[in-house]
C-alpha cells in the first residue's frame, strides 16, 4: 500500500483563519474592516521514485508515496477602508515553502490611495505581476486548473515584491485598458537556497474586450542573486585554479556562472477567452539572465468547457531552454585535489542540473460541489529532459530524459 504523507497546516495559521471568521462574523455591516479567506487540500502522487514532483521551489513533494505539501495552503486576508481614499490589506499564506515547512508569510501587505476612479497608487508588500493570474495564483477556487501550469509558472521563484506601483484604468472604445508600473526588491527561498531580485522594475497592461476576450503583456527586469553555498564554492575554484593554469579561460567561464547581482529579465504575453460555455487561456514567458540560470522560454495553452457545474479542462506546455549562459571552454582531464578529477565535467554537471526543460499535457475536471468549494482531478504526463521542474532528481534522472505520470485530487475553498 502506498504511504500518504499530508503536510499540516501551521497552527498559527489555523488559529489566525478561526479568529477571522469570528471576526467576520462579530463585526457590523459599517465596519471599516473585511475578512476573507482561501485554501486548499490536496494529494498528488506519481509513477516513480527518480524524483519528486513539486511546485517549482519546494524540497519535498510526490514519488509513488502520495504526498499533501505540494498544493496544500491556506491563507486569510483582512481588507481596511479608512475613508474615501486610503485603504490597506493585508494577507498571510501558510504553505509549504523553499525550506520545506510550512511557516505563515506576509504574502501582502500594502496601503493604497484611490486618487480618482481610474488613478491609484499603492506601498508596501504586493503580488508580483509577472503572470496573468499573479494575484491569485494561489487561490486555488478561482482558477479553473488544479494548479497554474508550471512549465510558464515554474520560472520565477518570487511571488510578490516589496515596493510601490502605480496603477490606471481607463475605458477606450469598447475596451477597458489596465496599466501598472512598479518598482522594489523581492526574495524567496527556492529548495533551501535564498534567492533575491534587487533595483526590480516592470509593468503590467492589459486590455478587456467585450466579449470576454483579455489581452495582458508585462516586462521587468532587475538584480539577481542566487546566494547558493556550493555555487560560491565552485566560482572560487574556477577562479584559483585560473591563477595557476593561465590562458585557459577558466576564470571567465567563473564569472559566467556567478550569480550575483547578475542582469535579469522576465517577459510574458497572454490572451484568455472567456464566453458562454467555452473557455480558452494561452501564455508566453520568456526568461533571460546573464548568470548560470538559463535563459528559457514557456508557454501552454488551455480550453475547458463548462458543463453544468463541472469543467473539464485540455492543458499542453512546455519549458524549453534557450541558452546555458556559459561557454565552458575549461580544457578536459584538469583535476583539482580534493574536489575533482575533470573540472571541466563538474562545470558541465552543474550546467545540467539547472537544465529544467519538459514538456507537459494535462487533462483535469473541476467541479462546483458548493458555493464555495471546488474539487478537482488532474493527471499531467510530463516529459523531462534533464531534472526538468522536479526536486532531487536521482543521477541517472538528470542525466536522461524521462516520462512521468502525475495524479492529483485537490479540494478548494474560499470564505
Amino acid at each position: 500500500m502506498k504511504k500518504l504523507t499530508m503536510g499540516r497546516l501551521s497552527s498559527l495559521a489555523l488559529a489566525v483563519c478561526a479568529l477571522a471568521a469570528q471576526a467576520q462574523d462579530a463585526a457590523p455591516a459599517d465596519s471599516m474592516f473585511s475578512f476573507s479567506g482561501f485554501g486548499t487540500v490536496g494529494v498528488v502522487g506519481s509513477n516513480t521514485d527518480e524524483a519528486r514532483y513539486v511546485i517549482s521551489g519546494q524540497p519535498n513533494g510526490a514519488t509513488k508515496s502520495w504526498s499533501g505539501n505540494v498544493d496544500t495552503k491556506l491563507g486569510v486576508q483582512v481588507n481596511a477602508k479608512l475613508n474615501q481614499m486610503f485603504s490597506a490589506t493585508a494577507q498571510v499564506l501558510s504553505k509549504q515553502n523553499g525550506d520545506g515547512n510550512y511557516r505563515p508569510e506576509l504574502e501582502w501587505a500594502f496601503a493604497k490611495a484611490q486618487f480618482s476612479p481610474a488613478f491609484s497608487a499603492r506601498l508596501g508588500r504586493m503580488g508580483a505581476p509577472f503572470f496573468a493570474v499573479s494575484d491569485f495564483r494561489d487561490v486555488g477556487y478561482a482558477n479553473t486548473w488544479l494548479r497554474p501550469p508550471p512549465d510558464v509558472y515554474g520560472q520565477v521563484p518570487v511571488s510578490h515584491f516589496d515596493g510601490g506601483d502605480l496603477n490606471y484604468q481607463a475605458a477606450v472604445g469598447p475596451a477597458t485598458l489596465n496599466f501598472q508600473l512598479y518598482a522594489g526588491k523581492s526574495s524567496s527561498v527556492f529548495e533551501g537556497v535564498d534567492v533575491k531580485m534587487d533595483n526590480l522594475v516592470g509593468f503590467s497592461a492589459s486590455a478587456e474586450f467585450d466579449g470576454g476576450i483579455t489581452l495582458r503583456a508585462g516586462h521587468v527586469e532587475g538584480k539577481l542573486t542566487v546566494d547558493s553555498v556550493s555555487l560560491k564554492q565552485l566560482v572560487g575554484v574556477l577562479h584559483l585554479v585560473d591563477a595557476k593554469v593561465p590562458g585557459a579561460g577558466i576564470g571567465a567561464v567563473g564569472d559566467q556562472m556567478d550569480a550575483t547581482k547578475k542582469k535579469a529579465t522576465f517577459t510574458g504575453f497572454g490572451v484568455t477567452l472567456d464566453q458562454g460555455n467555452f473557455l480558452a487561456m494561452a501564455e508566453y514567458t520568456m526568461r533571460r539572465t546573464e548568470s548560470y540560470v538559463p535563459d528559457t522560454d514557456g508557454w501552454y495553452a488551455t480550453l475547458g468547457y463548462r458543463l453544468g457545474k463541472f469543467t473539464p479542462y485540455l492543458t499542453v506546455s512546455e519549458l524549453k531552454q534557450k541558452d546555458s549562459n556559459v561557454n565552458n571552454t575549461i580544457p578536459p582531464k584538469i583535476p583539482v585535489p580534493g574536489v575533482t578529477p575533470d573540472l571541466r565535467a563538474l562545470v558541465d554537471g552543474t550546467l545540467r542540473s539547472q537544465s529544467n526543460q519538459q514538456k507537459t499535457q494535462a487533462v483535469g475536471v473541476r467541479w462546483d460541489a458548493y458555493r464555495n468549494i471546488a474539487v478537482k482531478g488532474q493527471f499531467e504526463r510530463i516529459k523531462a529532459d534533464g531534472p526538468g521542474l522536479f526536486s532531487s532528481p536521482s543521477l541517472a534522472f538528470t542525466a536522461g530524459q524521462s516520462t512521468v505520470n502525475v495524479y492529483s485530487l485537490a479540494v478548494d475553498f474560499v470564505f
